[in-house]
């Protein structure tokens, strides 16, 4: 069964975890100070009791930017990504969020697609951003809220 819950700091291990069997972007403290910051929502998704993807994203007035998004290895390209990404922007226009931002490096053509497929678009550029001297592109959607 495929369910979504939202992660709350008791569950940062399952985090960690599935951040260092993928992309490896931040360390256990890291995780637990993003756990705490004020705005920080943090939403899993499960099969059964099995985190297979994660999103983190932080609220500032009425916009809300993705400090990331995630799925396990085994579970891409099956529609787990999109089903979250569908929850998170349903949460945000409910929410009354008017954007949803995120950056992505220019060299990850897969996520660049996938986010274009959820009409994000690319507003900016950050030269040299990442460690491998890739730029990343700064990328919006504007939502419709209700």
């Amino acid at each position: 069964m495929i369910s979504i819950k939202q992660i709350n700091e008791k569950d940062i291990d399952l985090c960690y975890e599935l951040d260092s069997d993928t992309i490896s972007l931040w360390s256990k403290k890291q995780w637990v100070n993003e756990s705490k910051k004020e705005g920080t929502k943090i939403f899993g998704l499960l099969i059964t009791n099995f985190v297979i993807g994660i999103c983190v994203f932080h609220v500032v007035l009425d916009e809300a930017q993705i400090n990331y998004f995630v799925v396990n290895q085994k579970f891409r390209k099956k529609g787990f990504g999109s089903y979250l990404m569908c929850y998170l922007i349903k949460k945000c226009e409910e929410l009354s969020l008017k954007k949803l931002l995120l950056e992505v490096s220019e060299s990850n053509v897969t996520a660049e697609r996938f986010y274009s497929q959820f009409d994000f678009s690319t507003v900016g550029i950050r030269k040299n951003y990442y460690k491998d001297g890739s730029h990343a592109l700064l990328k919006e959607k504007v939502l419709t809220t209700k």
